[in-house]
């Protein structure tokens, strides 16, 4: 999986969803987020399709939506996603939520159905627990392949990456500049300086560092080149440690519907 991906959420206005994506793809982003609650899966492919690279270049990632996680509405709905991101499989489909209609030991057989089916290539999950992995794991007879969640300088997620460290799985930021949060922030801007680069690139190179793969959205051929670069960043320890030890604990995205945080 690719340690830097093109987040879609918000992407909703189809014309620049699929130009976004076909730039990032020829900028040299090899790994694409959607879901099917974005409403835009159909973009998503079409951004896909013009681009010039190939689609098995491309690691392509969707999530089922909490009301679609009954089993036989997992297998259906993932073949109506498959169908609008013209495509045969997808490399890692998530259960968005721990909610709705998930129930571990009837949703993620459906998954693994897809998987021996070759519609999937792994099975994640995303917004999960650590108690809410172990169910997972229970119910697969093996840990998820990621699990993707907010997280970002100002939500440092420790807890959940010592569980991914101990069980070998990849832990996926959405949200990974706080929702511009961390653009402000005077730690943040401080190292910018110091590197010559932006806020967004320490951001996400921190998150490298932790080993996490980072999907911040972009829409505009200038932001996504810049997160590009963010590649190319090496914090030094110090940086690391200040980031690691910042004070706040910002969490962008609550839903009533989320677990117990």
């Amino acid at each position: 999986m690719p340690v830097l991906g093109l987040g879609t959420w918000e992407n909703d206005a189809p014309a620049q969803c699929t130009e976004s994506v076909k730039t990032a793809l020829e900028t040299g982003y090899r790994h694409v987020d959607t879901a099917q609650i974005y409403g835009n899966e159909a973009a998503v492919g079409d951004g896909i399709a013009a681009a010039d690279v190939d689609r098995d270049d491309v690691f392509l990632a969707t999530k089922v939506w909490i009301d679609q996680l009954a089993p036989e509405d997992v297998v259906e709905s993932t073949r109506e996603s498959l169908e609008k991101l013209g495509t045969e499989y997808v490399d890692l489909l998530y259960v968005h939520w721990p909610a709705g209609a998930y129930d571990p030991a009837e949703t993620l057989p459906a998954f693994a159905e897809l998987r021996d089916d070759g519609l999937i290539d792994r099975i994640g999950v995303s917004n999960f627990e650590p108690h809410h992995l172990d169910a997972a794991t229970d119910a697969l007879g093996e840990a998820p392949f990621a699990n993707q969640v907010e997280m970002h300088p100002l939500l440092r997620q420790a807890e959940l990456r010592e569980y991914a460290a101990a069980n070998g799985v990849e832990l996926v930021a959405y949200s990974p500049l706080a929702r511009g949060e961390v653009l402000d922030d005077p730690a943040i801007t401080h190292m910018a300086e110091k590197h010559g680069v932006s806020p967004a690139q320490v951001s996400l190179a921190w998150l490298r560092e932790k080993g996490v793969t980072a999907i911040p959205k972009a829409t505009g051929e200038a932001h996504i080149a810049d997160n590009w670069a963010s590649l190319g960043l090496e914090l030094d320890d110090e940086d690391v440690e200040e980031i690691d030890t910042l004070g706040r604990t910002d969490r962008q995205l609550n839903p009533d519907f989320g677990p117990d945080w």
